[in-house]
């Protein structure tokens, strides 16, 4: 057994030590299995937290499956459990709420980066197509995201009446729409350009606007305005 698997992450050099590394360094200086190990807190008889937290990732296939394992399948690794998992589903909402709360400070299109984050966030891991909007007021501030539609979305299946009556009950003066493309390819078919077009010409009747749609892929987000698609 490596000498390193039979230390206590306390027996380190402080430097080394996880915790330690982030308080000196910053959280971004810390590697996936250094981070998930702050998370664990704890190894297993024989495993640092670290080398737990490697396993786990090689298991898993990387970070984002591990994040985005269902119950059933992250309480069944070693060094795992629900409780454990409740915590994780604590700390990945607490995140989106962060995204959302700096959202609700700052003008949409003055933090494409944010809105794009935010987006994601809500969207990417999904295992089914969602529909989303954020309803904007006139000065470009955020008033609400809502998930408006899922399943297979096409033309037949989201309603451009549906959505602007929302939008009025919202007094929303612009729009931005998302969904996701669980496949992984982010990249908008035809359906999402006739989609688009449909909201885009039904809520002009009533002077708001689209500012922009985003497909959320695997690790990528497709802007329409940035495409030239609106």
């Amino acid at each position: 057994m490596h000498v390193e698997a039979r230390m206590s992450i306390r027996d380190w050099p402080e430097g080394e030590r996880p915790r330690e590394k982030l308080l000196a360094l910053g959280s971004e200086a810390l590697s996936d299995a250094e981070l998930l190990a702050i998370f664990l807190r704890v190894g297993v008889p024989g495993r640092s937290a670290v080398d737990l937290a490697r396993d786990l990732l090689s298991s898993f296939g990387g970070l984002r499956p591990l994040l985005e394992a269902d119950q059933r399948t992250f309480c069944a690794e070693r060094g795992l459990g629900q409780a454990k998992y409740v915590q994780l589903q604590a700390v990945l909402e607490l995140a989106r709420r962060h995204l959302a709360s700096r959202l609700d400070r700052e003008a949409a299109l003055t933090s494409p980066g944010l809105v794009r984050d935010y987006l994601s966030s809500r969207l990417r891991h999904l295992g089914h197509e969602e529909f989303a909007a954020l309803f904007l007021d006139s000065q470009h501030r955020v008033i609400r995201y809502e998930s408006l539609f899922r399943g297979t979305l096409d033309s037949a299946s989201v309603y451009p009446r549906e959505v602007a009556r929302r939008a009025l009950e919202l007094g929303a003066g612009a729009m931005i729409f998302a969904h996701n493309h669980p496949s992984g390819v982010a990249e908008p078919s035809d359906a999402d350009r006739r989609i688009t077009e449909r909201l885009r010409q039904a809520l002009a009747l009533f002077e708001i606007r689209v500012l922009d749609h985003f497909v959320v892929g695997d690790g990528e987000v497709v802007s329409f305005t940035e495409q030239g698609l609106l």
